[in-house]
């Protein structure tokens, strides 16, 4: 398996209209080549191509960033002299010097396949701005973690936000470079990205599903995306950002747990088990203890429930990690109705709207678990038939081989890059 990068640097012929052109990166900590380079290291040294200047999103360039909400600086490069503009910091989207600095944008980031990771904002952003501008961009492609599966309901009329860029489900199942040819065509934007797709990628594979296990190392994309493990939990667990309950930070492994010092998660676990079974297979669940270092509740021990994908028990296609979060967090609200489960604060440069809101897309979700009247099965009526549409809507973007029950779309764009 080779990645974008790969393919681009091996080949000449792929480079050549790109000779002559003023580059520019958008990359972070994971924008490696196969044998571990950066790929901005890669890029200054390969012949014929004139990087001009970087870009850093959420959590920086260098991804030193540790929490949400953390701004990084504009900053030049001390090794290659280039200046490197932040996306998440006095700015989110680009200002008309930065568009100015390339003729060209190469991204090259490596997303972990859920609707509320900012980076999928931040390309939304530079698709149209490049667009608007006549600028190039190109999307050098990466394996999308959590692979084919679709979950959630998609993002609501309104419900716009720096964690909700385009109305999609919470988990799209596709890589950065088909959600790219997706966007601009969902915005109806005057531009056609140019994608360099991956050789040998088959996202239905075992046992990584997605991820090419001992092909690609792994190295977080964001500080707290600390395993494939948290990536397949995160379409789920990120729900627990807009909740008081701790989701790991602070931790060693962050996302991939939920709970509470005032909560009984034995008690917790088994109200899932008796309200739908079903939406807890496909993976290993275990109550455990865990004290947060930083973070929500911070000192204190916590009851929680950790969710493993890196066992015996792990079923691709039965893992539903977005149907069993909200099932634990109708279990809390059923079993203490007085529980203040919904936690009210400035979540990425949003005031007005609740945290659980934005990251649902709309106010479906919380009203659900707060209704003691609404079940599993009005969730479920919710979430099939958006997911159903999604999983047709998709199809002509998909260019990777085709998983259970979808068709490989024969055609290519012209102006891709196979």
């Amino acid at each position: 398996m080779r990645l974008g990068i790969d393919e681009l640097l091996r080949d000449p012929q792929r480079r050549k209209s790109l000779a002559g052109k003023r580059l520019a990166l958008l990359g972070h900590p994971a924008s490696l080549t196969s044998d571990g380079r950066h790929t901005l290291d890669a890029l200054m040294d390969c012949p014929g191509l004139r990087l001009t200047a970087a870009f850093g999103a959420q959590h920086g360039m260098r991804g030193d960033k540790q929490d949400n909400m953390v701004e990084s600086a504009d900053y030049r490069d001390p090794r290659r002299g280039i200046p490197v503009f932040s996306l998440y910091g006095e700015v989110r989207y680009p200002t008309e010097a930065m568009l100015d600095a390339f003729d060209v944008l190469l991204v090259d980031l490596q997303d972990i396949g859920t609707r509320i990771y900012t980076y999928v904002t931040t390309l939304a952003y530079l698709l149209e701005a490049c667009a608007a501008r006549g600028k190039a961009l190109w999307v050098l492609d990466r394996p999308n973690p959590a692979g084919r599966p679709v979950e959630g309901s998609f993002l609501e009329a309104g419900w716009e936000s720096f964690v909700g860029a385009a109305p999609m489900p919470m988990r799209h199942g596709l890589t950065f470079g088909e959600l790219a040819l997706w966007l601009a065509a969902a915005k109806d934007l005057a531009i056609a990205p140019e994608l360099v797709t991956m050789a040998g990628y088959e996202p239905q594979a075992g046992p990584g599903y997605g991820w090419p296990l001992h092909q690609v190392c792994w190295v977080n994309p964001s500080p707290n995306a600390s395993s494939l493990n948290m990536a397949r939990c995160f379409p789920g667990t990120v729900l627990g950002e807009g909740t008081t309950l701790s989701e790991g930070r602070g931790t060693s492994v962050p996302l991939e747990l939920l709970g509470a010092p005032d909560l009984d998660c034995e008690r917790v676990l088994a109200r899932m088990s008796r309200l739908r079974p079903d939406w807890l297979m496909g993976c290993l669940l275990r109550t455990c203890w865990f004290e947060p270092t930083f973070h929500k509740h911070a000192g204190k021990l916590c009851s929680g429930i950790q969710i493993h994908t890196d066992h015996a028990a792990y079923r691709h296609e039965g893992f539903r990690p977005y149907r069993l979060v909200a099932l634990l967090l109708k279990a809390v609200r059923l079993e203490y109705p007085d529980y203040r489960l919904w936690r009210d604060f400035a979540y990425e440069y949003e005031t007005e709207r609740l945290a659980i809101d934005l990251l649902a897309g709309g106010t479906f979700l919380r009203e659900w678990v707060d209704d003691p009247a609404a079940g599993p099965d009005d969730l479920e009526a919710r979430l099939a038939p958006d997911e159903a549409a999604w999983a047709r809507d998709r199809q002509p973007f998909l260019r990777y081989p085709a998983g259970r029950g979808e068709r490989a779309n024969p055609s290519q764009s012209p102006r891709e890059i196979p």
